[in-house]
């Protein structure tokens, strides 16, 4: 292969934006799988509401599930989601879920009830929701205005994980999808998007 050809396709290939997206999808079914040996012991290091000890948590949640029924239901939103976003360049991906996931989770950290322990990627699922619907309306781009249409009609049913419901942590889920409009408005307002790769 000449020079100039491998310039052109790059290393990875088309899908080397998404090589984030499944490093973090590896990372939370390894965690689980070693949670499992642990008898669950990791889960401790989530979010715990207003505690110092608890603030790690605001990196660790995400990758921390109860249980492998918990880690795949948040797998496919999570990859189809994460996915489309990440097509649009690994630094987008990264942007965009850092965003979601500090200010996801300092919400849940700031608004959960005392004692309580909030683990699982749900935040970034209603992040990554919440940005692709109403990124369209900051950009004023119709293929992105498509996009969200076709999101929410897909998956817009899980909004009502928003509603307050005891044992969930319903506070992950607002706070995440809250997340994803600003990270909407962030990365896409002031035309941030020009420069991603």
């Amino acid at each position: 292969m000449s020079d100039e050809v491998r310039e052109r396709t790059g290393s990875g290939g088309a899908f080397a934006p998404l090589l984030p997206l499944a490093l973090m999808i590896v990372a939370m079914w390894g965690e689980e799988l070693v949670d499992t040996v642990l008898d669950g012991r990791l889960d401790r290091f989530g979010i715990r509401p207003r505690e110092l000890a608890g603030l790690d948590g605001i990196l660790f949640a995400p990758f921390l599930h109860s249980g492998f029924g918990h880690l795949m239901t948040n797998t496919l939103p999570l990859a189809l989601m994460g996915g489309a976003i990440a097509l649009e360049g690994a630094r987008r991906f990264l942007r965009v879920t850092v965003i979601v996931g500090l200010f996801g989770g300092a919400g849940t950290w700031l608004s959960g009830p005392p004692n309580s322990l909030h683990i699982g990627a749900s935040g970034l699922v209603f992040g990554y929701l919440t940005y692709l619907v109403s990124r369209g309306l900051f950009a004023h781009r119709f293929s992105y205005l498509i996009g969200g249409v076709v999101t929410f009609l897909v998956y817009g049913g899980v909004l009502w994980g928003l509603v307050p419901k005891p044992g969930v942590s319903w506070q992950g889920h607002v706070f995440g999808a809250a997340a994803g409009v600003l990270a909407a408005f962030l990365l896409h307002a002031h035309r941030f998007e020009e420069d991603d790769d």
